[in-house]
């Protein structure tokens, strides 16, 4: 692994996170019920970084669950100003076809004087064949010591609509969310709303409750 950090000089920590509902860019992944997420992460000294992040979903198939691995590298060049690129895969596991949908993905995340420009795109969506491409735009709103409001708005684009398109002839969708977040006694909560411009219920706006607890080693 590049500059060949030892573990003296990095950082584990794992996260067990209960949500109402597990969206994805605004869908839901498991059908508008709870989900059960777990992440590992390791943080090197010089800003290289990896994990794994997994989920139970309900595909209404027999996948019962996903995945993630992901490796990547952040750096500031400056106070407020960040660079975060890297590369993701997402698999899928339960049924003997689930890994059909396996893709890899590339991200690029720029931190800028306290608001995130995100993007991320892949070839293979879904195992679809066919490029997609979410462009995210990204703000915290600190309104004391214990709140904070977290807003987001993005994009998300199938770049070939005979392979793959949204609402069945969508190239594209917006997907925004607000969260109030707090943490209490160890534990991060968040409560807000999500919702997208797809008219399937699939991107109904929904009340969205999160509570989390990190654990360093």
């Amino acid at each position: 692994m590049a500059g060949c950090v030892g573990t003296a000089q990095a950082d584990w920590s794992a996260t067990l996170t209960g949500a109402s509902d597990y969206l994805f860019n605004g869908v839901t992944q498991t059908g508008h019920q709870p989900a059960i997420q777990a992440s590992l992460d390791w943080s090197g000294a010089a800003g290289m970084y990896a994990g794994l992040w997994a989920s139970n979903v309900d595909f209404g198939d027999d996948t019962e669950a996903e995945v993630d691995g992901y490796l990547g590298y952040r750096f500031e060049f400056r106070p407020g100003y960040s660079v975060d690129a890297g590369l993701a895969l997402y698999t899928y596991h339960g049924g003997s076809d689930s890994s059909d949908a396996n893709y890899p993905e590339a991200y690029l995340k720029l931190g800028i004087a306290g608001f995130n420009l995100n993007a991320w795109y892949t070839h293979d969506y879904s195992g679809l064949d066919v490029g997609h491409v979410v462009v995210m735009l990204q703000k915290d709103f600190e309104i004391n010591d214990r709140w904070t409001i977290a807003t987001q708005l993005s994009r998300s684009t199938s770049l070939d609509t005979d392979r793959f398109a949204w609402d069945g002839d969508r190239d594209h969708y917006l997907h925004w969310q607000i969260m109030n977040r707090t943490s209490y006694a160890g534990f991060d909560l968040a409560l807000g709303l999500s919702g997208t411009t797809l008219s399937d219920e699939s991107g109904d706006t929904v009340v969205l409750f999160t509570i989390g607890r990190t654990f360093a080693f």
